[in-house]
């Protein structure tokens, strides 16, 4: 096993079916690439051109609140739409199929400069809790069946505003990343009367090499077949399918554990560490051909995926062999969870 870890070779990815190429020995390769701006840490509290703080005017003339804790609002821009009733287009190898969703833009703090990792308990158990509130409420629309809740954090992962906010697209229709890990827990669960993601970090903690953070309802770990760099899943101890059936206990459970592991990503190579992050959870409104079986395959986690890999002057670029093949790190995930449990969890910014 030591051997395997130490020179090329492929994971597989239970969640999707997919695989991804590791190959240990490339970490002493030389770095003479590409550099990226390392972040600005420096931002004022209020920023009077900022479109999201409280109270200013956004792009398409609508003033926002002087909101003091979250605020959600309809995506000014959004790239999917409530009403369409365009026709699907079935012309041989040519399809098209109208699409409708619902965009919101989730504002996670009035301050301009404050981020999850920065921000205290309380106020991260707001994040959650408003996540769960747009949950119920989006689910109410019968025609929607799958609410993706995400943050892009940072410029270098397209965020065009700093402004410490995330997003939630929801569609009439299951997207392939999240039909692919439902056909896969469907099928371990028929197979096996279990939930994978629950045999699976059960699994993480006996080993404890891949587990970055934990507390008593929720690990964070680099899985088995990250293919980011400092990729990390976040599960949860016991089976939950959705934000939907989180108690205030959860709530400020994985509150937490967001904190925490956010905290150990900007500790890294001190820097606002970049990210895309997104929750994965049950369906709603779906119609099944056994209803008995419900969506009880489903486990709630969550995904984020940082694209630095030496510093924070230096990404992971996905080019290549990645984009005609498969994808392939250099780094193994028990390396990058072993380099992300020995960081300090007491953030760089609050030290001195």
């Amino acid at each position: 096993m030591e051997n395997l870890f130490t020179s090329p070779h492929r994971r597989y990815n239970p969640l999707t079916g997919e695989w991804v190429k590791v190959s240990p020995h490339r970490t002493k390769r030389p770095w003479q690439g590409r550099t990226e701006q390392t972040a600005l840490d420096s931002r004022p509290a209020y920023d009077p051109e900022c479109y999201l703080c409280p109270g200013n005017t956004r792009s398409n003339g609508e003033v926002n609140p002087q909101y003091a804790h979250t605020f959600s609002f309809l995506n000014d821009f959004s790239a999917i739409l409530p009403d369409n009733d365009h026709q699907a287009v079935e012309d041989g190898l040519f399809q098209a199929q109208p699409e409708r969703g619902i965009c919101k833009v989730l504002c996670f703090s009035p301050r301009h400069d404050l981020t999850i990792p920065r921000m205290n308990q309380s106020e991260v158990e707001e994040v959650v809790q408003t996540w769960k509130r747009e949950y119920h409420e989006i689910a109410q629309n019968p025609w929607i069946q799958h609410i993706q809740i995400f943050e892009n954090h940072g410029s270098l992962m397209g965020c065009s505003n700093p402004h410490p906010h995330g997003q939630i697209w929801a569609e009439n229709i299951l997207p392939d990343i999240p039909a692919k890990e439902d056909k896969k827990q469907r099928a371990y669960y028929q197979a096996q009367g279990n939930n994978l993601l629950i045999d699976y970090v059960q699994a993480e903690v006996v080993k404890g090499d891949r587990i970055v953070v934990e507390n008593n309802d929720f690990v964070a770990l680099v899985p088995y077949w990250a293919v980011w760099p400092y990729e990390t899943l976040v599960l949860p101890r016991a089976q939950v399918k959705s934000l939907a059936e989180f108690d205030q206990h959860l709530i400020s459970s994985l509150a937490d554990l967001m904190i925490r592991l956010g905290i150990r990503y900007d500790n890294l190579f001190q820097t606002d560490f970049p990210y895309s992050m997104g929750l994965h959870q049950a369906p709603v409104n779906r119609k099944l051909d056994n209803p008995h079986e419900a969506e009880d395959h489903w486990t709630f986690h969550m995904h984020y995926y940082p694209p630095l890999l030496r510093s924070a002057a230096i990404k992971k670029f996905m080019v290549g062999y990645e984009m005609m093949a498969m994808p392939q790190r250099d780094i193994t995930p028990e390396t990058a969870a072993e380099i992300l449990r020995a960081v300090s969890d007491i953030h760089y910014r609050a030290e001195g």
